[in-house]
Parts: structure tokens; C-alpha cells; sequence
């Protein structure tokens, strides 16, 4: 695989950050369509995060942006100008991959140099920039270590400083930190943010991680099946999620699904399923008056139950305790509701005997209801 920078071409510093839109973008591979008309806009500036599951078309989605893959069908553009049928090298572009590609015989410097010597660039222009990128990126004692002498976070700021050096109006990334322990990743997500703040470019992140996503993303863009299933803002997507597919992927640990029925009871609507009944808040209540009779998917987040040994009939559920997760200041449990698995998040200090019945009060704002059939949004 070539190195990152070989991808990229500089514009300087001052260049203006490109909008990015994909046009009815498809993408096939003989008779079988991964990418179905995709239609997106980056502004500039912005941290884009595409998540979804694998298979989803994230990955071919970022690689055809940089010229990596062809485009079946439909136009990418820059700034309205079609860099469709444009060489790699010629878009304006430097990708991080997954994997490193750093040179093992080169040490750090030359490593996030290599692209700007390849330019013969001025040695004095060279060591400024390779400079300001390594204390930017927390380099600057490794700059004469060879790969092997480093960790493999290290080795992951070297390929994004390598990167850096170059000043491309946009930045790709393509699950940098999928090789990572659990610790390390936590570690350069941190680095990353701040990095983010530093560097004001468009930056197009590919990850199959939610976490990543919610924490980095100025916008997320959920994929499932070659299709766009919901782009915004984090506190967006986890908040009003368009449908089931996106209301799961999003958050840890995920939503809770149960089947209910929405009945009219005493002037209200209650959603009753097995083992539970409760009644809806006036607004979602209004959204569902054409779903009355019907079956409907109940979501709740484990965040939004509520420990309440002494809760009110008809906004509580009582659940069986069958694990406890001890986490530290909190506790994950899954429980039973009438055969069904219920995650609840509660504080670690909660009393709790495995076996046990406990009540939760349902938070009325943690409430979402989908469609059976189209699993959309109600």
C-alpha cells in the first residue's frame, strides 16, 4: 500500500476548505449494487463521521471520494467542480488508512517528510513543517526513531502527521483506530479531538465504532446496506432517531426494543405489551393517534430507566434481574421482562440480588415507538 502522502497534493496553507457533495453516487461490482444513491453534502471545515455496520459501504464510499475506486454512477464534486474522473493526486486529498504504511528504514521525520522531499520543496520549508505537525501531534522526541521503536499509537500520529505536513483542503480517514487496544483507542480519540480543533480543515472519517462517532463527529452519517439512513448531528441522531436501524447502532449499550399494542385507556394511550403497560406522554400520544390497535416497536434506552421500588402503575416496568455487570460507578444489568432482554444502566450502589424484581420508571422523553413494518419513526 503507498503511503498517505503520495495521495495528496498541497494548495498551502491559506487555500480555502472545499464543500464536498456526492450526487446520486452508486457503486457496483459486476451485477451486485453496494452503494444505492448516495446523496450527501460536507460543508466546510466539518468532522464527518460515516459509521455503520461492516458491509455497510462506508469504506467504498470514503475510497471512491479519494479516487481509489471508480464511480459506477452519479458525480462527486468540490466546490461544484466534477473531480469525478480525477486522479487521486489530483484531488486535493491526503488519507490516513488503517493500516500505517510508514517506511521501516526511515525514521519519523523522513517518514511525514517523504511526500514534500518527492516535491523538492525547500530543505528549510521541509524541517519547518515537519516540525510544527510533530509538536502539534506530541512527535517531537520520536523524530529520528525508526516504526519499529515506537508504540502503536505513536506509529498511527506518525501516518496522520504525515498527513498533516502536506496542507490538503481535506483529510480522509479510514478507521485509523481499528488496530488498537481498548486503552489506546480511548487515548487517541482524545488526540484526535484536539487535534480537530487545531487543525480547521474538512476531515471525513470512516468508523464502524459509534463511540467514535458520537464523540468526534460535527455530523454523523449512518450507513446501513449501501443506503443513508440518517445524518446530523450526535444529540440529533440519539435523540430523534428517523428509525429502529439508527435508534439501536447508536449508544452503549443499546436501546431496548419490546412489541406492544397502543390501546386507548381512560383518555390516554398506553402501550401495552407483555408484562408491562404504559402510558404515553401527550405529545408522542398525539404522533401515534394513527397507530391505536396496532403493534408497534417500544424503545427505551437502559439510560432512561429509572430505579423506583415505589413508582406509579402505568409509567413503571418490572423486570427479573438475570446478570450484573459491575462497571465502576455504574452497573449494566440485563434483565427479564416476560422472555424478553431489558438492559438497565444503574449506579453501583443500587441494591441488587440477582433473581430479584425491580421496578424502573420510564422516563417519559426516553420514549420511541416504531413502525412494525417500515420500522420508521412514529
Amino acid at each position: 500500500m503507498l503511503p498517505v502522502t503520495l495521495i495528496s497534493i498541497n494548495n498551502g496553507p491559506n487555500a480555502a476548505m472545499p464543500r464536498i457533495q456526492l450526487a446520486n453516487l452508486t457503486k457496483s461490482y459486476g451485477d451486485v449494487e453496494v452503494l444505492h444513491g448516495i446523496d450527501l453534502e460536507m460543508a466546510d471545515t466539518e468532522f464527518t463521521v460515516l459509521v455503520g455496520p461492516s458491509g455497510c459501504g462506508k469504506s467504498t464510499t470514503l475510497r471512491m471520494i479519494a479516487g481509489l475506486e471508480t464511480v459506477t454512477s452519479g458525480e462527486i464534486y468540490m466546490d461544484d467542480q466534477r473531480i469525478s474522473h480525477l486522479e487521486p493526486k489530483d484531488r486535493d486529498l491526503a488519507m490516513v488508512f488503517q493500516d500505517y504504511a510508514l517506511y521501516p528504514h526511515m525514521n519519523v521525520a523522513r517518514n511525514m517528510s517523504f511526500a514534500l522531499r518527492l516535491e523538492k520543496r525547500p530543505k528549510a520549508e521541509i524541517n519547518a513543517k515537519v516540525a510544527e505537525v510533530a509538536e502539534m501531534l506530541g512527535l517531537t522526541e520520536y523524530l529520528l526513531r525508526k516504526p519499529a521503536e515506537l508504540s502503536g499509537g505513536q506509529r498511527q500520529r506518525v501516518a496522520m502527521g504525515r498527513a498533516l505536513t502536506r496542507d490538503s483542503a481535506t483529510f480522509l480517514f479510514d478507521e485509523p483506530l481499528s488496530n488498537l487496544d481498548a486503552k489506546l483507542r480511548g487515548q487517541m480519540r482524545a488526540e484526535l479531538a484536539i487535534m480537530r480543533q487545531k487543525v480547521r480543515k474538512n476531515m471525513i472519517y470512516v468508523t464502524h465504532d459509534q463511540i467514535e462517532a458520537m464523540t468526534l463527529a460535527d455530523r454523523i452519517v449512518v450507513m446501513h446496506s449501501g443506503h443513508i439512513q440518517q445524518q446530523g448531528t450526535p444529540q440529533e441522531l440519539f435523540m430523534r432517531p428517523v428509525n429502529k436501524f439508527v435508534a439501536g447502532f447508536l449508544g452503549s449499550p443499546p436501546m431496548n426494543f419490546l412489541k406492544a399494542v397502543l390501546e386507548s385507556e381512560g383518555g390516554q394511550t398506553v402501550a401495552a405489551g407483555e408484562g408491562f403497560r404504559i402510558a404515553l406522554p401527550a405529545e408522542l400520544a398525539d404522533r401515534a393517534r394513527g397507530f391505536v390497535g396496532k403493534e408497534v416497536f417500544f424503545g427505551i434506552r437502559p439510560s432512561d430507566l429509572d430505579f423506583s421500588p415505589d413508582g406509579a402503575e402505568g409509567h413503571c416496568i418490572d423486570l427479573r434481574v438475570a446478570v450484573s455487570e459491575y462497571i465502576g460507578a455504574q452497573s449494566v444489568l440485563i434483565c427479564d421482562c416476560a422472555g424478553e432482554s431489558v438492559t438497565v444502566e444503574v449506579k453501583s450502589e443500587t441494591p441488587i440480588a440477582l433473581g430479584e424484581t425491580l421496578r424502573f420508571t420510564v422516563r417519559d422523553d426516553g420514549i420511541h415507538l416504531f413502525d412494525c413494518i417500515t420500522e420508521g419513526a412514529i
